[in-house]
């Protein structure tokens, strides 16, 4: 009789021992220290409401300031208001002796802004004038040409000077840039152009609407230099390639591919700019010279609206004159606001939806 075995195949053990699995077991059970914070701290409900309540409350902060201030500034020019009007920023009076125009007279109670609001757009504009074409140029530079290494080095400096208080600009300007202008560059302004009318020899101080023009060039430079560079570094590179690939030149990728395309955000940093000039007070006051004038060339003293302010502010003894100056920073404040809003739009209409980078 034949045997017959049949052979049955032997279950491997599972793998690992069983210390092994209890180790992995107790692992498994432990609770990481965030869990066990989680689950200790009960119901979150009142402490995300509290978190959401004060963060509104920060938010709400922001607009009470703003409307506080708006609110005593409109309070506080209600006398000039009511005996002005808006008048009060284009009329003017006349000497009766002199027969010459007359703005800003305390002992006799005449008021007008006209010269003040003349010397700062002069002198605005002026800046603009100076600071965007350096501006617009060292920004295609860090953008577009500048060797990577040197990138954030230059970035940092040019910024560095937003840093800067204003008072130091004011004491470098009567220091060193009015001295320079009255001996060097005044006298041969006057030879060459003096014809215009708008540099003519009636001031051999040196101060004026050139020199304010001057260090408010230098103060909104680094301000219209880093929005540009942020609009322009929002640009898609599929533009520049677009245009690379076309057989365009290095020079006309950059005007046609970049800032053909963020021509807006450019306008916007400049406008941005020109917020930062119009409400510029320290530098400003120490070289424009101060006076309530109006004069056809841009080496004649002048004054702006926060210098007057600056300069009148803490001697103004009568109600009208007080109320004159505070008409004059309620003027300011609107305009100031609405140029900045401006500006931020115009940015942001070229720079939303682009990732951050960094250079």
């Amino acid at each position: 009789m034949r045997e017959i075995r049949v052979s049955q195949p032997q279950l491997l053990p599972e793998p690992g021992s069983s210390d092994e699995r209890r180790s992995a077991e107790a692992a498994s059970s432990e609770v990481s220290p965030v869990r066990a914070f989680l689950m200790s701290r009960g119901n979150s409900a009142t402490a995300d409401s509290g978190f959401y309540w004060l963060m509104v409350l920060c938010a709400l902060t922001i607009f009470g300031i703003v409307a506080l201030i708006a609110f005593e500034l409109v309070s506080r020019s209600h006398l000039a208001w009511s005996k002005f009007g808006l008048s009060f920023f284009y009329k003017s009076f006349t000497d009766p002796f002199s027969h010459q125009p007359m703005y800003w007279d305390p002992v006799n109670e005449h008021f007008s802004a006209l010269p003040f609001v003349y010397g700062t757009l002069v002198s605005s504009f002026l800046g603009l004038l100076l600071a965007v074409p350096l501006a617009l140029g060292l920004a295609v530079f860090l953008t577009e040409m500048c060797p990577h290494r040197l990138r954030a080095p230059l970035a940092f400096i040019t910024e560095l000077l937003a840093a800067i208080p204003s008072v130091i600009y004011g004491l470098w300007a009567v220091f060193v840039l009015v001295p320079l202008l009255r001996e060097h560059v005044n006298p041969l302004l006057i030879q060459s152009l003096g014809w215009t009318g708008f540099f003519s020899d009636d001031n051999p101080t040196g101060l004026g609407f050139l020199a304010s023009g001057v260090i408010l060039a230098i103060m909104i430079l680094p301000i219209i230099s880093s929005l540009t560079r942020e609009v322009m570094t929002a640009v898609p590179y599929s533009q520049r390639e677009a245009v690379l690939a076309l057989g365009a030149t290095r020079w006309e990728t950059i005007c046609m591919g970049v800032l053909r395309n963020a021509r807006i955000g450019i306008v916007g940093a400049i406008i941005l700019g020109l917020g930062r000039a119009l409400g510029e007070t320290m530098a400003v006051t120490m070289v424009i010279g101060n006076t309530a004038e109006i004069h056809r060339s841009l080496l004649s003293n002048g004054s702006s609206m926060a210098s007057v302010i600056a300069n009148q502010f803490t001697e103004a003894v009568d109600n009208v004159h007080l109320s004159a100056l505070i008409e004059i920073g309620l003027a300011l404040f609107i305009v100031t606001i609405i140029v900045n809003a401006l500006a931020q739009l115009l940015v942001w209409a070229v720079t939303r939806g682009a990732p951050a980078r960094v250079n």
